[in-house]
């Protein structure tokens, strides 16, 4: 089980939010999201934030840094490192399951991340076989150009970009988009004018779709 930083929830612990950091960042990155979405006690949200595994980074130079998995070329989108991506999914099912044998249900756990972590998220819900509750992607893509299964149910996504992103192109998150809902998963999206980054709009957003998601 890979270290993370662990948000208990107020009160008892009746849902959990697996939240995924970007390339070269920790968990400590998202962890005031906790505070900032403003959910309320009753809902019972544990927030686990783990730290990515350090590795060589390609398109960096080689340095060791965090990462789910290594990025070789400018073209982001390009050939993904599916073998990392399969490693780090599997370290994501691994807290998944520790939450279903602490008694939380799967439609109770929201797997959600920013850039590589947004990458992860959408892979969870898409290749896991537990059917979790939801997934939250921001100014992530689509790890595999094909293969991506169908929806088994009401897979839901919250999908969110900005649009002067240069580093994750927009065009990349609407084709995540086109393709989740070609396959049936229930997408809800969301644009913001910003570069690689997360605003406040969207996190309003993203607290209204939490709310909905996981209403008892």
């Amino acid at each position: 089980m890979l270290d993370a930083v662990d948000i208990p929830a107020q009160g008892a612990h009746r849902a959990t939010i697996i939240w995924l950091h970007g390339l070269g960042a920790d968990g400590h990155d998202f962890a005031p999201i906790a505070k900032e979405l403003r959910l309320p006690e009753t809902m019972g949200i544990r927030f686990i934030l783990p730290h990515a595994p350090r590795r060589p980074v390609t398109i960096n130079g080689g340095m060791v840094m965090r990462a789910w998995y290594d990025i070789a070329y400018t073209d982001i989108g390009r050939t993904p490192d599916l073998e990392g991506i399969s490693e780090s999914l599997k370290a994501v099912n691994d807290f998944i399951q520790a939450e279903k044998e602490a008694g939380i249900p799967a439609e109770r756990i929201l797997v959600a991340g920013f850039s590589q972590g947004g990458v992860l998220a959408i892979e969870s819900i898409s290749q896991s076989q537990d059917e979790i509750g939801g997934a939250i992607a921001l100014s992530g893509y689509l790890a595999r150009s094909s293969g991506l299964p169908h929806a088994t149910g009401s897979q839901r996504i919250f999908l969110a970009h900005g649009t002067e992103d240069p580093i994750v192109p927009f065009e990349l998150g609407l084709s995540a988009r086109s393709e989740l809902e070609s396959k049936g998963y229930e997408v809800t999206w969301g644009e913001w004018r910003m570069p690689h980054s997360v605003c406040i709009e969207e996190i309003e957003a993203i607290r209204a779709w939490i709310l909905e998601t996981l209403v008892d």
